[in-house]
């Protein structure tokens, strides 16, 4: 990426020209008027796929963020991931800081990288609501330390970047941890997968002059994969690291083919040379399963879900096979951690829940038609089992809650003004809008409740007030 700068400010993002819809708790108010021409104009929900008239104006409801970012890193980054850090488990102190790596897809003419990012002085960018009480000077202190958390108060957030000069664009990467070493592994445009350690990129990102030192010597420019694997015939795009035997890896590519890796004594990789056999087409994403090693599930354009053992030999490997899931493409999964459901997101803009413990019954245990367009990507809560997030090319992060059911007994006032909400799922939590083509998402699984997201139009890090 010719014109990356090691020193980017991630901005609070004030300027988002598509609104965002939260379904709030009771107590919330939605309702707030907006001076417009001397008059009082009663605000209203924008829902995705609506037009308005040339005298509204679509803004963002801030005070349905506790936190909301955006960065830019120049070239776009549709594939990211987060590294794990030691700065502690379910953080929710002001200011935050994420480490990320992402990888770019740049134009032909210029260089792509592997970005190893620090986003660092995150600050709460709406006021925490008083807690109730009798003090008043308690209150008003808690106002005072409310108001330096805000964004805009104090140092700017930023981010700190390492690069690693890439052969061609990113295409998906994934981030593990094995034998105390930080990898990414990379999909490649050029058909390969590549395998970096980023130790290097971390410790430099963590210290001002080292990052100066490195983006200066280009250090960079010069970096090879630790390991290349050219043994798939075509692209790809699916990738996923084991979490219950660290260091193996499976990749899956736009032939059909699914390879998997496990690590060997020579600090090196062994790769099957024999593909799983059983997709007919294009394998679009893979996701281990959190618990048992060895199995794996796949979806692809031939519109399947597979479940494999891939301690079996490769044509004997896959042990549940789920046909014609969607109406066309599968192109996203997510393993649930805590519960055997699996989440799946296709071009045709639904969304299915699936109970393995069913799965063979191909009947979804829930299904969602919200998108509009292509889902590109969804992922599960990392603790929470009920939650989940999706998004995709309508430009939508949509939030769920799967334990929510319709009370036909309590009227919402804001429904009862707006007869379109009565339309939206009770699962809906939350329509997160402002960037342009999402293709990936994650929860942190260190911060409280913190999504990021990446787009054509950049970086979103945000935390709602729905979860």
């Amino acid at each position: 990426m010719s014109d990356a700068k090691d020193r980017m400010e991630v901005a609070e993002d004030q300027n988002i020209e598509d609104a965002i819809l939260a379904r709030a708790s009771d107590d919330e108010d939605m309702d707030d008027d907006e001076e417009a021409g001397g008059e009082k104009v009663k605000a209203k929900v924008y829902l995705p796929g609506h037009n308005i008239s040339p005298e509204e104006e679509l803004v963002c409801d801030e005070s349905a963020y506790i936190m909301l970012h955006s960065a830019s890193t120049g070239a776009p980054c549709l594939s990211f991931d987060i590294v794990q850090d030691p700065l502690g488990e379910d953080r929710e102190d002001f200011p935050m800081t994420a480490f990320v790596v992402s990888g770019t897809q740049a134009a032909r003419t210029h260089v792509n990288s592997v970005i190893v990012m620090k986003m660092s002085n995150l600050t709460r960018t709406s006021k925490a609501k008083s807690g109730g009480g009798d003090d008043d000077d308690d209150d008003e202190d808690e106002e005072d330390s409310d108001d330096e958390d805000v964004g805009g108060m104090g140092e700017d957030p930023h981010l700190d970047c390492a690069l690693i000069k890439h052969a061609g664009c990113v295409n998906r990467l994934r981030v593990t941890t094995f034998n105390s070493i930080q990898y990414v592994a990379t999909w490649s445009e050029m058909g390969k997968v590549h395998i970096y350690n980023i130790n290097e990129q971390l410790a430099a990102v963590e210290d001002k002059q080292a990052c100066r030192t490195y983006q200066d010597g280009k250090v960079g420019d010069g970096i090879k994969p630790v390991f290349t694997f050219a043994g798939h015939q075509k692209e790809g795009f699916a990738m996923d690291w084991c979490t219950t035997t660290r260091g193996m890896l499976a990749t899956g590519d736009c032939r059909r083919d699914i390879h998997i890796w496990r690590p060997n004594d020579k600090g090196s990789w062994t790769v099957d040379q024999r593909p799983l056999i059983g997709h007919t087409d294009s394998v679009e994403d893979i996701q281990w399963s959190p618990n048992e090693a060895n199995v794996l599930a796949s979806c692809s354009v031939d519109k399947s879900i597979r479940i494999w053992d891939c301690r079996a030999a490769p044509s004997k490997a896959c042990m549940l096979t789920a046909a014609n899931v969607h109406e066309s493409d599968v192109n996203v999964i997510s393993w649930n951690r805590n519960e055997p459901l699996i989440a799946s997101g296709g071009d045709d803009g639904v969304l299915h829940i699936w109970d393995l413990r069913q799965f063979q019954a191909k009947t979804p245990v829930a299904t969602f038609k919200h998108h509009t367009d292509h889902i590109t990507t969804v992922e599960w809560h990392p603790k929470e089992s009920t939650v989940l997030a999706s998004g995709g090319d309508d430009d939508q992060i949509a939030l769920w809650d799967l334990s929510v059911e319709k009370d036909e007994d309590v009227e919402d006032a804001v429904t009862n003004d707006d007869p379109r909400l009565n339309d939206l799922p009770p699962q809906l939590l939350f329509i997160h809008q402002g960037q342009k083509e999402i293709k990936e998402l994650h929860w942190h699984p260190q911060l409280k409740g913190v999504i990021l997201s990446t787009a054509h139009s950049g970086f979103n890090i945000f935390r709602t007030i729905s979860v």
